[in-house]
């Protein structure tokens, strides 16, 4: 798996639910996590480094990945086109973010 945290995002204007993996077991974790860009930030500091993140494109605007390129956190903003649909086509938080882990380590250029 590599060293570091790889962690995707579903971020709304009240909300952020992460998924995160665990180093050791590959078990993918699912929490909430402070909303706004600083607050958000400073919890992806806590996680073992180099952190990855990935979220999708949305009215949030690119102030998260902003934040993170400032404090050294590699970031990938994925267009909404570039993440395939659930199999099951129920949309939720937690879905999302799992959805997204794949894109940051794929090299591909999803902006």
């Amino acid at each position: 798996m590599g060293e570091g945290s790889w962690v995707g995002l579903d971020v709304h204007a009240r909300s952020v639910v992460a998924g995160v993996i665990d180093q050791g077991s590959g078990e993918v974790r699912s929490l909430r996590v402070p909303a706004g860009n600083e607050a958000t930030v400073a919890w992806l500091k806590t996680l073992p480094a180099p952190v990855r993140v990935v979220y999708e494109a949305g009215p949030t605007g690119y102030g998260l990945a902003r934040a993170c390129a400032e404090a050294g956190i590699s970031c990938v903003v994925a267009a909404p086109s570039r993440i395939p649909p659930a199999a099951d086509r129920v949309k939720t938080d937690r879905r999302a973010n799992v959805q997204h882990r794949p894109l940051s380590g794929s090299g591909s250029k999803a902006t």
